[in-house]
């Protein structure tokens, strides 16, 4: 527990310098290009500091050069570190409505490019996802964990329907990707730290062109044939 609070001690006021960082930043790059940087780095120096190590199988599963959604489970804090450290092309988040409300830290996320989604009514769910999809199509690859939580016992949840609506909209392929060792370094139930290995494994991307049901089934099986028990 003494490590995680050290950890804490250090990671939160980087956190803030680096939110800063992004935005002043974006003041100079529309791209993102340069947000995203800050984030990589603040994520490599976030496993750094926790004194955690990241395998990554399956990168040769990622195409060049087109739009793609990132799906896969979720296990812990450090997974975000990982995915920013790791994926080798640019990408957004997806993200609920109300982490786009923290100071500094919200504003930094949409100076970055990362999208936010409604989900206070079916209505306002609808025309955000209208949006993000919009802005997929048109060349932004994203992460979404379908879970929509962390698990707390590594076994995958059952799927939220919203990130498989928003791939069909948006028409581009979705690489699944499954991470292993994560809860070990960080479990969800209480506040600890513990050094390890984390792992990221890509899966051959899926395209969109079936039903929604049936892509969902696809995504859930490329995850969990990789899924450590």
């Amino acid at each position: 527990m003494l490590r995680a609070y050290l950890f804490l001690l250090i990671y939160i006021p980087f956190t803030i310098i680096m939110s800063l960082c992004a935005i002043v930043g974006s003041l100079f790059d529309g791209s993102g290009r340069t947000a995203h940087y800050c984030a990589k780095f603040w994520g490599r120096s976030g496993l750094f500091l926790g004194g955690v190590k990241v395998g990554v199988t399956g990168l040769d599963n990622i195409p060049a050069g087109q739009p793609l959604i990132f799906m896969g489970n979720h296990q812990g804090n450090f997974d975000i570190l990982a995915l920013l450290a790791m994926v080798p092309v640019q990408f957004a988040w997806i993200a609920k409505e109300e982490l786009f409300r923290i100071p500094v830290f919200g504003y930094s996320m949409r100076r970055a490019g990362y999208i936010p989604l409604d989900r206070s009514d079916g209505r306002r769910a609808l025309k955000s996802m209208a949006r993000a999809a919009d802005k997929i199509s048109g060349g932004s690859s994203v992460v979404i964990f379908p879970e929509g939580t962390r698990s707390k016992n590594g076994a995958l949840l059952p799927f939220k329907k919203g990130g498989f609506i928003l791939a069909t909209m948006a028409g581009v392929p979705i690489v699944p990707f499954t991470i292993n060792g994560s809860l070990k370094i960080n479990p969800c139930t209480r506040i600890a730290l513990y050094p390890g290995t984390l792992t990221i494994s890509f899966s051959a991307p899926i395209p969109t062109s079936g039903s929604r049901e049936v892509l969902q089934t696809q995504v859930r099986s490329a995850i969990a044939a990789k899924l450590e028990q």
